[in-house]
């Protein structure tokens, strides 16, 4: 009998309530959306209170950088997996995002395509 991995549990991250929506619609039939957060305040508390598996945060949030956001993620919640997403696809948006701490990055202009694939590989590893 082949033993099926929970589906992955994400908080969703965005300053804007009809991107979260949007997100929100893409993945909940492949994840478990466990919260949806638009002030970047509120993101460290909601990530401790849920322990999501996957936290899906836009990269350019007011009042926060990105790089340090994910930073800290990674102290907070140190076994969930980052992905970082952003309207800017750009290399060096992405390998700044990567090298702090996210597992993966994804261009808002192509979340439908690859938003659900970067969670379950995030989530594989």
């Amino acid at each position: 009998m082949a033993v099926t991995s929970p589906r992955p549990r994400v908080l969703l991250v965005d300053d804007d309530a009809r991107i979260l929506s949007a997100f929100e619609r893409l993945v909940s039939p492949w994840c478990d959306v466990v919260g949806r957060v638009t002030d970047v305040g509120a993101l460290f508390d909601e990530a401790t209170r849920l322990q999501p598996d996957v936290i899906v945060v836009d990269f350019f949030m007011p009042a926060r950088d990105g790089l340090e956001t994910c930073r800290q993620l990674k102290v907070v919640i140190p076994q969930a997996r980052i992905v970082v997403v952003s309207g800017t696809d750009d290399a060096s948006t992405r390998n700044k995002a990567l090298r702090a701490g996210a597992s993966a990055f994804v261009s808002k202009m192509q979340a439908a395509d690859h938003l659900v694939p970067a969670i379950q590989e995030a989530t594989a590893t």
